[in-house]
Parts: C-alpha cells; structure tokens; sequence
C-alpha cells in the first residue's frame, strides 16, 4: 500500500473528511482532531500495512505511522480543506479532556512543526563541536564561522520560530505575534542586555516603568505567553473595531498594546519563570540525582505512549539557553536507546520472519532517535521486551545523572546526536549506553517472549476487508494469474481509465469466477466480458482479453446467463487460453470498476502479485456520508 492509499484509507476510517476538526503531525504521527471520536474505526486502522499503532490521548487521535509520516500526511492533505494544527472548535475528546493533558497538547502542537529545524540545528551544534575538539579546522576558520550561523541561528531566533507556531494554534494573526517576537529581539534590547555585564543600564524607562533589558534569543516562555495574551488581546480589539477601520486600526492598536506589555510585563515574567524552571531542573537532578535519572529514564517511553514527552522539550531547550547545557537530554538518549535494543534483541532472537523483518526496521529507527516503531511494532506488542527496556532505560539514566553527564545542544537523542554530548564526561555517556542497551539485551532473552503468530500483508487486508462492513467493498481475483497495473494494459480505454479505476491479471487458469455476491448485470452475447452488479452496489466488468470481441464467441464457454444471482466462487466462464493465444490476441484480463466516480477511491493490489482465487485484487472505498 503506497502513501497515497494509506491516507484514502486512513481518511475514510477516521470518519471522513467532515469528521475531522483539524489535522497536523509530528515525527512519526497524524495527529486528529475529531468532531465524532466514535466513528473513526481505531481497530481497522491499526491493521492497515503501515500503522504501527493508534493511540487516543490529550484529546487527539493520533495514528503512529513511523517515518514516513510527513509523506502520507501530504497525500491525506490533498483529500480534503483541512485545518492544520489546533482548533478552536469543540471535539468529543476535547470536552473530555483535563487541563494538564490540554497544557500538554498545547505544547506539543506548539513545538512539532519546528522540530525538524531544531533538530537540525542541534545536529550541526554538535558536529561543530566535534570538528572543533578533534581539531579537524582552525576555530577562527571560515567553516567554523558558517557552522556556528547555520547551528545558531534556529535557537537564537526561536521566538520568531514559537511565535509563528503558537500564532497558528491560539488562532490569532501571525505577523502580528512575529512582530512581537521582533519586539523581543531589537536591537536595543539585546544589545541592553548584553551590556549589563560591562555596567550598562539595566533597561528604560517608560512613564516611569521599568523596561527590562533581557536577552530573549533561545527562550520559550516569553514568547509563547505573549502570543497567547495577543490572541485576547486581538479578538477583543477587532470585536468592538467597525469592519470598515479594522483592517488598519486593529493591528495598529493591538500592536501598540502588546509590545509594551511584553517588554514591561509578560517578556520579564515568562523569563524568570524560564529561570526557575532551569534552576528547578538542576536543583532536582543534583538532590536527587541518580533516583531522578532512573526515574525519568524508565518514564519517558511512558510519556512517548501518552504524548506528553513534547512536554519536556521546552524545559530541555530552556535549561540550554539559561544554564548552557541540559541533564534532560542524555536520560533521553538512554530511554531511546533501551527502547532500540529491546527490539533489537526481538530480532536477534526470534523466528518469526514477519517479526524479525518489523524488528530490524524497528532497532535501526530506534538508534536513529525514532523510537515508536521499535515501541509499538515490537516492545508493546510482546511486553516482556518493553519492561526490559524500562529497566535497562532506567539503570542507564541513574548512571549518567550520578556522573553528571550533560547536552550541549537540544537535538532528537541518538546514535547521530552523540557530538551534541562531547565534553569531560562523555566516556560516561557511552559506558551508559553500554549498560543500558547490554541489561536491556539480557533481560529481553531472559523473559523469554513468545514470538508474535505470522502476518502475512495481503491475508491481513483480505480478513480485514472480508470482515468490513458497507465502509469497504472487496473485490476477489475473479482469475488465477499476475496482477498488471492498468495502465500497462495495451488498450488506451482501459489504461487510461476512461471505463473506470481496477486492475488487470494475465491468466493462467482460463477460468472466471465470481468475485463477489451479485447479479449478473450483463452478459456479452460474444462471451468475452462479464458486467456484474455486487449486493452493496459495486458494477464490474470482466473483459477477458483485448480485441477479442473480434472472436465472435469463439473460445469462451459461458457458465451462467445474464439476470443470474451469484455468489463468490460461482464459475461464471471458462476460455481456452491457449487457443486465443494461437489466434494472436492478448489474454490480458482487465477487473474495472464501471461506477469509480461512486467511490472516495478505487485501490488495486500490488503489481505483479500472484492471484489466487481467494485473493483480493481490488478493495472499494465508499465515500463517508
């Protein structure tokens, strides 16, 4: 199943394009915001080929998918005017959810469209590092000067980054939260606070309040706060503004409220809040030390399950720009890596082949950073191996928290991100990683999981849809041979589907049967093609052969007339193969769907696969009334 079908059949499963508020991912998520959380179909998303997992948490239904997540949520965008990103329309999870797992949602929806910048950033942060420490360049050369604009340059503007994304989920104007962030970072303000330090004054003065000089460059708080207050701040300017002076005064007015007000205000506020939280964190990690370390590093694969670990990513980004440098992050990396190793052990150890395939993805991605595959195709699947990664995870974030190993620079912990963690304490990262991912391996072939039964793709889509209900209609191969894309089919009207979407097969039985329970609608008095109608409506022509209406009849066999009731399996034709063959006409069989524009989409089988009788070929996608 390519991406595009992955998203068809997500979109109808979920209810449908107007079942949905809002849509919007993360690394490996399509995150939902759904009017009807009952109708969308968890159990048959969740076997869909390329859904690892769906979870419904913080008042969102998120479909894990992986690595490919951005590339599908492209494809689903494209089926539909969706929202992107928060809403401030009501859902059925919404009303049901609490005010931490909304703070937590808030968050995380705030932080996932940056994280590829961030982490980007924090990648070259690193390998600065590396080249710098090994001595590979000059630090006064010109490649380190670019590295430094390139690493920097994400985390010294990040309130222009954050005011942009919380902009869109507190739903208030953009340029107008980007102008506060620019408020933020002028000139005279950063440059102020720089200052200081050599005696300069402390700020200015306005109407005899103080305007605090802060550098505000890599801060969270501040920025998300002011847009938050911007976003009452504007509706409740342009409520009582007359809609012919709004389009001027509004953003006039509101900006020469806001920025003051977050310079005097909200600015120093969420900057001490940012402090304490810093302070909080070091305080936490240096009394209670290897206890808070093991904590946090047999939780954290918890927090990924629940959706709240974006919620620790502020704090790892804010203790970066406060104190320089983050205990959060190599606890993070030792969770990862447990995580990786249990599924590596999986691979190592069983014999499913179907496993030990999902595994070895699964461990690469998971050293990668990238650890729900590993957790939900593998780990929670067998249990057994996700409590030895909480342990092994666990055992590895005490050890690195006691020798104070630290991050430099906030990147997705893993294998790749090791330069971010240079320093004096390094060797002890490593022997950290060592430990987790060795305790994790025993102990996952200690508990002797039980290997998962096989799952074959294509007998898992046709139970699945066998079992589906009005949603999906499955079309069997009504001939045994190898599937053909349509478009290979050397006939223009059905390569370019102008009867309709289907598929083709290239015969190796000369035998028709029923795909499905119906009627035969039509029945060509040559023999050649079959029209039917299924009991839920689907047409279907069977043309066996191309041009071979030309034959007159001759070499087919009819089995049944037109106006017959049928069931699947019923035989319907038979032909002699190899007679039309020796009459020099292709036996290419196209399988088209007459009525496709009936359809929210039409979706083949893979390309030369071989069919079998009891095979799907074609699987119908009703549109979501």
């Amino acid at each position: 199943m390519n991406n595009q079908e992955l998203a068809k059949e997500i979109l109808a499963l979920v209810g449908g394009e107007k079942n949905i508020t809002d849509v919007m991912h993360c690394y490996t998520r399509l995150r939902f915001h759904l009017k009807k959380i009952d109708l969308a179909d968890k159990e048959k998303i969740e076997e869909l080929p390329g859904v690892i997992n769906v979870q419904i948490q913080s008042g969102q239904f998120q479909v894990v998918i992986g690595n490919k997540v951005s590339k599908v949520y492209k494809e689903l965008i494209k089926l539909g005017d969706f929202k992107q990103g928060d809403s401030t329309e009501t859902t059925d999870e919404k009303k049901k959810g609490n005010l931490i797992g909304r703070f937590f949602e808030v968050i995380s929806t705030i932080f996932s469209p940056i994280v590829p910048a961030i982490a980007g950033a924090g990648m070259l942060k690193g390998l600065l590092g590396l080249v710098t420490v090994l001595g590979w360049v000059e630090p006064t050369s010109s490649v380190v000067t670019m590295l430094q604009i390139v690493s920097d340059c994400v985390f010294y503007f990040l309130p222009f980054f954050l005011a942009v994304s919380a902009a869109r989920i507190f739903k208030t104007n953009e340029f107008i939260a980007v102008a506060v962030a620019g408020g933020m970072m002028y000139p005279i303000i950063m440059e102020g606070a720089k200052a200081i330090a050599n005696g300069g004054p402390t700020g200015l003065d306005l109407f005899g309040l103080p305007v605090p000089f802060i550098n505000y460059s890599s801060t969270v708080i501040p920025i998300i706060l002011a847009v938050w207050i911007l976003s009452y701040l504007y509706r409740w300017v342009d409520r009582w503004m007359p809609d012919s002076l709004g389009i001027v005064f509004t953003p006039t007015i509101v900006l020469m409220l806001i920025i003051p007000i977050q310079l005097i205000v909200i600015g120093p506020l969420g900057s001490y809040l940012g402090i304490w939280l810093a302070e909080g964190v070091t305080w936490l990690f240096a009394h209670g030390g290897i206890l808070a370390g093991g904590l946090l590093g047999a939780t954290r694969p918890l927090l990924v399950i629940v959706g709240m670990h974006y919620g620790l990513m502020p704090i790892a980004i804010q203790n970066i720009a406060v104190l320089g440098h983050d205990y959060l992050l190599p606890v993070f990396l030792m969770a990862n890596m447990g995580q990786a190793a249990a599924a590596l052990a999986v691979f190592l150890k069983t014999k499913n082949k179907d496993l030990k395939a999902i595994a070895g993805s699964s461990t690469i991605a998971g050293f990668l950073g990238i650890t729900e595959p590993a957790m939900y195709g593998v780990n929670l699947r067998l249990k057994k191996p996700f409590i030895a990664a909480l342990i092994g995870s666990g055992i590895g974030g005490a050890f690195v928290t006691g020798f104070g190993v630290t991050g430099n620079a906030f990147v997705l912990p893993g294998i790749m991100s090791l330069p971010v963690f240079m320093g004096p304490k390094f060797v002890y990262l490593i022997i950290g990683m060592i430990l987790t991912i060795t305790i994790t391996i025993v102990l996952t072939f200690l508990m002797k999981f039980e290997d998962a039964p096989s799952k074959n793709t294509k007998g898992t889509a046709k139970k699945q849809n066998k079992a589906s209900s009005i949603e999906h209609t499955t079309i069997l191969s009504p001939v045994i041979g190898t599937t053909v894309a349509l478009k290979d089919v050397p006939d223009a009207t059905f390569a370019e589907e102008i009867m309709g979407k289907g598929m083709a097969v290239n015969p190796t039985v000369g035998e028709i049967y029923a795909p499905f329970n119906g009627e035969i609608a039509t029945f060509f008095k040559t023999g050649h093609a079959i029209g039917l109608r299924s009991d839920e409506g689907v047409e279907l022509l069977i043309h066996v052969g191309i041009d071979t209406v030309n034959l007159n009849g001759t070499h087919f066999h009819p089995q049944v007339k037109q106006g017959d009731q049928v069931k699947t399996g019923d035989l319907l034709l038979t032909f002699d193969l190899a007679e039309i063959k020796q009459a020099g006409y292709e036996t290419i069989t196209p399988v088209i769907v007459t009525n496709t524009e009936n359809y929210l989409d039409v979706i083949g089988a893979d390309e030369n696969a071989v069919m079998e009788r009891e095979d799907w070929l074609i699987q119908v996608i009703n549109k979501m009334k």
